[in-house]
């Protein structure tokens, strides 16, 4: 199967070349509810969105924005505006979970930097967010339920769509100014699936995905809905609402429709054994799961021994938990481990205290006291190359730590109306992730975020975010304010806790209302709570040459005042 994809000029040949009987998306809704339709079925939908965005006058190059629940409509009016030329986006729909005012703010951005011709929504899109919706006087608002009352398809003109034309724009996580979108060639999209079907070893005739993931995220979209479509695979698709509400339905899901390939992000595998009642697993039958895939985060092995543990006794074999490094600019995976090695990703441990004293990884047995331990996340996909660099761009050496540089042949083309950032982060070819990380054997290890960045369950956060939240209050000396991510093992991902100078030290009296109110502030702002706040008197905070906060000074310090928070999980934090 994953060599017929080179045979493609783009994706809509290759969905047009799947066995029209052959299920394709089944949509999940619970065990007495789902909706399956084959390939055959879903390229007629598709046929017939296209027409439906023909009629509003959209054609070869613009832009479609889809502002949808996860659903058979939301993905067949994605293809439809491929099967016009036209360049679709996924925009993240409004729930109960993503506070209003940062989505408010990210929606309007967004939507203003693609220029689109249409805007597609559903009938349940609340009006009250319509006014960010960014309309220019050429881009027109479709609802989705408009197409119920269009005549019958028409059919569409052959489009000679050629492998270097944009296929689509997917928009990576960040919450420090706007959203940056993700430009990407078909041949690109191509190319990074012929390298992920053949190190998966994909079989169209007996491979079937799970997925909760949601469409806007480039572990959605790539894996869990392009792979399937251009592979011809069935996939097996539910609400990430559901499952977060609900995450039994995982492991009720790949039992009863015997799924083979999932992707998950670390947290999840922490979150489903502790979540899914215990006295129900033996109702479930995990052993159809060949690789289950973590992915989105810096891979933690004791996330996956909890899994592994917790599912043994109902058929998840050892060595199903696989590892890979994927990002959206590459359109989905840089590394994947090999799904051959019975015992999984490779981990090792390395001397802790010249890990963080000289970024050097010299490895040492497991039972060293001040190990810290590192898991793969596998090796270079054919047609990709990693190197690890220096703040010079140096190339290190193996076991040396720096920044993770990528080139490959499914790499983007820039972010979307924005050369400034391109310029900034490909230089002669290679992409600058802004990850660190260090290789071994030809083994890439994820380390972190080279800019601090924090991963919350699986969201992308920039302290400099949170800084500037805290530092609005009347009470915080302004620029005297640290945040930082600290591994909370009971969730597999990492807790926000917040270091903070009040004006004057006679403040401190008053540290429960002020703490209770920057809380409020940073979830109003960007919708995340902080699981700790530390308030300082004056002049706590390390402080640099140049008069700022020193990060990873005043981490040190805070720790060190505050032992609590030094969780000895035997993984890695590069601080």
């Amino acid at each position: 199967m994953s060599g017929s994809v080179t045979s493609f000029h783009n994706l809509i040949d290759a969905l047009a070349a799947a066995p029209g009987d052959r299920p394709f998306v089944t949509a999940w809704i619970d065990e007495d509810e789902r909706e399956t339709v084959t390939f055959a079925e879903f390229r007629q939908r598709a046929r017939l969105q296209a027409t439906v965005l023909r009629e509003e006058s959209v054609g070869a190059g613009d832009r479609v924005i889809i502002i949808m629940p996860q659903s058979i409509p939301a993905m067949t009016t994605f293809v439809g505006a491929m099967m016009l030329g036209a360049v679709p986006a996924f925009l993240a729909y409004p729930n109960f979970k993503v506070e209003s005012s940062k989505y408010r703010l990210g929606l309007a951005g967004v939507t203003a930097n693609l220029k689109a011709k249409v805007v597609v929504i559903d009938e349940q899109f609340p009006d009250d967010m319509l006014g960010h919706v960014s309309l220019g006087d050429e881009t027109r608002l479709l609802r989705a339920s408009d197409s119920t009352h269009t005549s019958a398809e028409e059919e569409l003109p052959h489009l000679a769509t050629h492998a270097e034309s944009l296929a689509f724009i997917q928009h990576s996580a960040g919450t420090t100014g706007l959203q940056k979108g993700v430009a990407l060639t078909h041949a690109a999209v191509l190319h990074q699936l012929k390298h992920l079907a053949h190190a998966l070893k994909i079989d169209g005739a007996t491979d079937r995905v799970y997925s909760w993931l949601p469409l806007y995220h480039d572990m959605g979209l790539i894996a869990c809905f392009m792979l399937p479509m251009v592979c011809h695979l069935p996939v097996v698709m539910e609400s990430p609402l559901d499952w977060v509400m609900h995450p039994e339905t995982m492991l009720q899901i790949i039992s009863d429709c015997k799924c083979t390939l999932a992707w998950l992000p670390n947290f999840a595998f922490q979150f489903v054994p502790r979540r899914a009642p215990q006295n129900r697993w033996a109702q479930y039958d995990l052993s159809s799961a060949r690789a289950l895939i973590n992915c989105s985060e810096p891979v933690r092995s004791s996330s996956m021994h909890e899994f592994q543990n917790a599912f043994a006794a109902i058929g998840l074999r050892r060595g199903v938990l696989q590892s890979s490094y994927a990002m959206a600019e590459n359109v989905f995976a840089v590394t994947q481990s090999d799904i051959d090695q019975p015992s999984g990703p490779i981990r090792i441990w390395a001397d802790g205290q010249r890990f963080r004293g000289e970024h050097l990884i010299v490895p040492v047995a497991e039972a060293t006291p001040g190990a810290v331990s590192f898991t793969s996340s596998g090796r270079a996909l054919p047609g990709n190359q990693v190197r690890i660099a220096s703040d010079s761009g140096a190339v290190l050496d193996d076991g040396r730590v720096g920044e993770i540089l990528v080139k490959s042949d499914s790499l983007f083309t820039g972010y979307y109306n924005r050369p400034d950032l391109t310029a900034q982060t490909i230089i002669n070819g290679w992409y600058h992730t802004g990850d660190l990380g260090f290789a071994l054997e030809d083994e890439l290890y994820v380390i972190g975020r080279k800019k601090d960045l924090l991963i919350v369950g699986g969201e992308n956060l920039y302290p400099q975010d949170i800084e500037e939240i805290v530092a609005s209050h009347p009470a915080i000396h302004d620029g005297r304010a640290v945040a930082m991510g600290v591994y909370n093992p009971d969730l597999g991902t990492e807790d926000i806790v917040v270091v903070a100078e009040v004006e004057r030290e006679e403040l401190l009296a008053n540290s429960m209302d002020i703490e209770r109110e920057i809380r409020n502030l940073v979830v109003a702002g960007i919708g995340v709570a902080v699981r700790m706040i530390f308030l300082k008197p004056p002049m706590w905070i390390v402080k640099s040459t140049a008069g700022k906060a020193a990060r990873s000074t005043t981490r040190e310090k805070l720790l060190k005042e505050h032992p609590e928070l030094n969780v000895e999980t035997g993984e890695s934090k590069f601080a």
